[in-house]
This record gives structure tokens, C-alpha cells and sequence, in this order.
């Protein structure tokens, strides 16, 4: 008999599960043009159902890596949030609308909805453009991290092992192959692999609630069918979201613990289906009428979880992300959202580490950051799931959950829920000092979205849109008023401060090339006006090229603009504002000490060779 052949090679990240968060993180990785490899165990992507809802954060996301538009386009928007609770005649009435974000930076102030799969398209378009595709019908069958300090401490090394097994090889062709990794992300899933292969926990408790969801076409009179409707009935709790192509999706609360298999401890899907959560939606939805027009395209059951992983990184050599290392309800559409944005928050690392820009404790920081988030996640949601998942306060039952009790709570996290208010505490990457220079962009958030107008031609732009998700750090120099020769003078110092030999702009380029190489962009944005303002006066280094400089002032029409400087919080004085790859703000620094920002740098990054 032949020997079959088992096939070595190396890689610089494996991806392993191509859903929402290693989706992300393999479409991020291959803009940065990383060497990555993705792979999932099933034929094909999700074609229905799943997740759907995204938040003005993660729309945000997607904008700064080219993509929002289309995920902008194809979705259907959510902007107002209806209240339903028990009427006098036994049904339900409505009690408030409101908006159904409560974010006032957001860029998006919109919620979107949109199956899964279609995200999914999304990246996997974007991908294939970088040459990147999912290895389908691939498992891994084991994995492991070598021993040896030196060689887990060299970035340029293959520590992780990991075989592959390909389940549908044509005769002949191997069916193994073993990958030598740099790095390895585990994206698949609450029941985890990679996280199961190293022992890790899932820390927390399962609830006593259990939820079905209906994908549909409705027909129905119910007058909030295209609104968020928050539903509070005497027969349980129920979530309605409208969705793209006139369809619908209703989360409802089932009480029959029947449903629960007792030797998994899981729902068992033969036990209800989907004609049974529909009587229960009928129910909740009483008196209106809810009739699907062409069946139910989608149904599922489950409890609500609600861990953290005790640890999201192994020797910052694996990490896992999304479901892998957090699970919580569905509720507030926080699941795919803060998935996705574990993968934005590690990309960058990642290849940073690989390029040789950055050393490996920069990768510590992935765990700091979003399990910190995960936990927040954990405490809201717990908040939340009870006040949602609460028998509603009526005459007969004075105890229970208030509107006003559930209005308050859904408003009060709106920061949160939105993703706008996410914050990061302090670490290599995130500096603290100085934030009254700046008391608008708030170290540890993202930058909230502010127009400026190009100085070159008058064109607005919207900041967001140029702090790409380039993996460059980007450099926010606000210079005041240049024309006054006191600030001129203030500004041309910073400018030789910054020329110095061991200025980090000189020390971390790339030798043989300019001193603004590719890992900073310098952004230039002065006070002025547009009728006078040449920015052919501003120091070389701060125009490096024509469209780098703006200024915070009016539009043509008179519409909007100039008035960055006090959204920001930033003085006649100026500041410097360092914004991580992601569009984080990570340090702030005074125009006369700008050596700061060299010792920002100097914490993680590595001199070019």
C-alpha cells in the first residue's frame, strides 16, 4: 500500500472558524497584507438566520475598512424603539417610542439589521479581492505550542503546530496537513475547540430563561412591524426587529422547562417547533394578527448563557475571540457585534507583531482590553436579559418589571449597547496623561466623527474617514492658530523637536525611506478660514502631501464645520493626538513635549532594521 504523504507548511496566522469574528479578522489581516489562512468545518457559509443586528460602532468598523457602504445599502436601518406592555383588555398597548439609539457622537445614529450570511458576503467579497478565501471542509485535529522560551519569545518563529484534516479530499490527495503557525485565532464558536484543547473555562452561569426566534415576511396590523418593538405581555416577553426585504425577526420567552433535554442540558429542538412559537408570538402579539406570507425561513431555540473565558490568550501565541470567549443573550444585539470587534481590536496587534513594527507585549494587551469588555458585556446583560425577560408590572402584579424601569435601563446603556462608549483603561497603548488637552477625544475611545474642510480645496471631511483601518498610527496634529507668530513659533519648534535623530517619526521608519514612512500618517488641522488660510506655510513635515492639511472651518454653503477645536476640547495651544490603528485615541501630548510621544512608542515598538 502507498505511504500517504502528510503535507508541512507555514503560515502566519490561522484562522480557525469563519464566522462573523474570524471573518473580520481574516479580511483585516489580509488588508494588511499578512500572510493568513482561514479555515471551517462546514461546505458553506450561513444562508439564513443567525445573527443580525449591528451597532452604530461596528457600522463605524466596517466604514474604516472600506466596506460600510455596501453594509449600509443592503440593510434595513432601525432608528425608533417601541414600548408595548399589558392593555386594561388583556392585550398589549403601546406605551412609548423612543429613539432606538441613545449615543449623541455616534456617526450612524441607527442600529442595522441583516442576516448573517450577508454580513459574512461582505468580508468574504472583500477577502477574495486580497486573495483570501475560506478553506472549507476543514478540521483541525490538533494543536500545539512549543516549549521553548526563545523560540515563543522570536516573532519570527512557527511555534504553534496544528493539524488539519480535509473532509473532502479527491483519492489520491492528502487528507493531512500539518501547519506550522506564527499565530493562531480561534473563531469557532461557544463550544470552542481551541478552547477546550487548552483547558480553558467558561466562567459564569446558565439563566433559567429560554427564547425562540422566528425569521419571517409578516402579515400583520401590527403599527410598529418596521420599528424595535420591546414587547411586555401577561404571556411572556417578546423582541420583534425588522430586517431587510420586508422580513421580520420575533424573539419570545418560552417557560416550559419540558423543552430542556435533561442529558445535555440543552434545548432539544424536537420538543417545539416552529408552528408552536408562533401561537407564542400570536399570544404576546395579542390583539394583533401575525401571519407569516411564504412560512418560516428560520427558527431556533436556546438558553441564555452568560461566561467569560477565564483567559483569552495562551503565551500570546493563540487567542481566542468572539463566542470562543464570551456568550451572553441576544437581546441587545450585542453577540456578532462584540465579536467582530474583538478581531478589529487583535488584527492590528497581530500584524504589527508580524511586520516586525512591534515586540509580542503589545499582544497582551488583546486580553486587557476585551475581557474587560466581556465582563461590562456580562454585567449589563444580566441587567438586562431579567428586566426584559420580567413579568411586566401590572394591577395584579405589583412587583413586576415598571416601563419606566425598562425605558431607564435601555437609555442609560445606550453608550454601551451603540459600542460608542466602549473605553479601554491604561496600558502600553493607552496613555492617560494630558486628556485636558483634548477633553473631546477621550483616551481609551474611539474618536467620535467631527467634518473638516480640506485646506487645499474646501472639500469636508469626515475625520472617521481619515483614520482608515490601515494599521498605520495616525497622527493628529491640531496647530492652533498658525497665524499668529507666537503659535507659529510654537509649532516650528515641535517640527525640529520632531527632525531629531531619536524623534520616534525618525527612529521607527524604515530606513532608506522618508522620515513618515508607512507606519504614521500625519494629519494635519489648523484653525482658520478657507478665504485666507495657505497651508503652503505650514513646515514641510506637517504637509506632507496636499491633502493631509484641514482646517476647522465652515463649509461653502454655511451648513456645518467649524467647530472642531471646541467639539474636541482642544485650546488656542494646540495639541498632539496619537490614534491607534483602530480609531482608538491611545496618547495625547502638548506641542512643546512632544519627546512624550517617543516614550509612548518606545513601550512597544520596535527600531526598523
Amino acid at each position: 500500500m502507498p505511504v500517504s504523504v502528510v503535507r508541512h507548511s507555514e503560515v502566519d496566522v490561522l484562522i480557525i472558524g469563519a464566522g462573523p469574528a474570524g471573518l473580520m479578522c481574516a479580511n483585516a489581516l489580509a488588508n494588511a497584507r499578512v500572510n493568513v489562512r482561514i479555515i471551517d468545518k462546514r461546505v458553506a457559509k450561513v444562508t439564513a438566520g443567525q445573527a443580525d443586528g449591528i451597532s452604530p460602532r461596528t457600522i463605524e468598523v466596517f466604514q474604516s475598512y472600506g466596506i460600510g457602504e455596501r453594509l449600509i445599502r443592503e440593510s434595513c436601518q432601525v432608528h425608533l424603539a417601541a414600548f408595548y406592555n399589558p392593555s386594561s383588555t388583556g392585550g398589549i398597548e403601546l406605551t412609548n417610542r423612543a429613539p432606538d439609539v441613545t449615543a449623541p457622537s455616534a456617526r450612524y445614529p441607527f442600529e442595522l439589521a441583516l442576516h448573517q450570511g450577508a454580513i459574512e458576503s461582505i468580508f468574504l467579497d472583500s477577502m477574495e479581492a486580497l486573495g483570501v478565501s475560506v478553506e472549507r471542509s476543514t478540521t483541525p485535529t490538533s494543536i500545539e505550542i512549543s516549549q521553548d522560551e526563545n523560540e515563543l519569545m522570536d516573532p519570527t518563529s512557527h511555534p504553534v503546530r496544528v493539524a488539519l484534516q480535509k473532509l473532502d479530499t479527491s483519492e489520491g490527495q492528502p487528507q493531512e496537513e500539518i501547519v506550522h503557525a506564527k499565530f493562531v485565532l480561534g473563531a469557532d464558536g461557544a463550544h470552542s475547540w481551541v478552547r477546550k484543547n487548552f483547558d480553558i473555562s467558561m466562567d459564569g452561569e446558565q439563566s433559567d430563561f429560554i427564547w425562540g426566534v422566528l425569521d419571517m415576511v409578516p402579515e400583520t396590523d401590527f403599527p410598529d412591524v418596521r420599528n424595535k418593538s420591546l414587547i411586555h405581555s401577561n404571556y411572556g416577553s417578546c423582541l420583534l426587529v425588522p430586517r431587510e426585504k420586508e422580513r421580520i425577526r420575533i424573539y419570545m420567552q418560552l417557560a416550559d422547562k419540558d423543552l430542556i433535554n435533561p442529558a445535555t442540558g440543552r434545548v432539544d429542538k424536537e420538543r417545539m417547533g416552529p408552528e408552536q412559537l408562533l401561537e407564542v408570538a400570536r399570544k404576546s402579539l395579542h390583539p394583533y394578527k401575525l401571519n407569516p406570507t411564504n412560512g418560516i425561513s428560520w427558527w431556533t431555540l436556546y438558553i441564555i448563557g452568560q461566561r467569560v473565558a477565564s483567559k483569552f490568550s495562551i503565551k500570546n501565541r493563540v487567542f481566542i475571540a468572539g463566542d470562543a470567549c464570551h456568550t451572553h443573550s441576544p437581546k441587545a444585539g450585542q453577540g456578532m457585534n462584540a465579536s467582530m470587534n474583538d478581531a478589529h481590536n487583535i488584527a492590528w496587534k497581530i500584524a504589527l507583531v508580524v511586520r516586525g513594527w512591534a515586540g509580542t507585549s503589545l499582544l497582551s494587551t488583546y486580553e486587557s482590553e476585551r475581557r474587560k469588555y466581556a465582563l461590562d458585556l456580562i454585567a449589563f446583560d444580566k441587567t438586562f436579559s431579567t428586566l426584559f425577560s420580567g413579568k411586566p408590572m401590572t394591577e395584579q402584579n405589583s412587583d413586576g418589571v415598571s416601563h419606566e424601569q425598562f425605558l431607564k435601563t435601555f437609555q442609560t446603556f445606550g453608550g454601551f449597547t451603540s459600542g460608542i462608549g466602549v473605553h479601554y483603561n491604561p496600558s502600553v497603548v493607552v496613555n492617560d496623561k494630558n486628556q485636558e488637552l483634548a477633553s473631546g477625544l477621550v483616551i481609551g475611545e474611539r474618536v467620535p466623527p467631527q467634518k473638516f474642510l480640506r485646506a487645499a480645496d474646501a472639500w469636508p471631511f469626515e475625520l472617521q474617514d481619515l483614520l482608515p483601518s490601515d494599521f498605520r498610527f495616525k497622527l493628529l496634529v491640531f496647530v492652533g492658530d498658525f497665524s499668529n507668530q507666537l503659535q507659529q513659533a510654537r509649532v516650528e519648534s515641535m517640527v525640529t523637536d520632531m527632525q531629531k535623530p531619536g524623534s520616534f517619526l525618525n527612529l521607527y521608519a524604515t530606513p532608506g525611506k522618508s522620515s513618515v514612512d508607512s507606519r504614521f500618517d500625519v494629519i494635519t488641522i489648523s484653525q482658520g478660514r478657507k478665504e485666507v488660510f495657505d497651508f503652503l506655510r505650514l513646515p514641510t513635515l506637517l504637509r506632507s502631501h496636499w491633502s493631509k492639511v484641514f482646517i476647522d472651518d465652515i463649509d461653502v454653503t454655511g451648513s456645518f464645520g467649524g467647530q472642531g477645536y471646541s467639539y474636541y476640547g482642544v485650546g488656542l495651544e494646540g495639541a498632539l493626538v496619537v490614534v491607534r490603528p483602530d480609531g482608538y485615541v491611545g496618547a495625547i501630548a502638548p506641542l512643546d513635549r512632544a519627546e512624550e510621544l517617543d516614550a509612548y512608542f518606545a513601550s512597544f515598538m520596535k527600531i526598523a532594521v
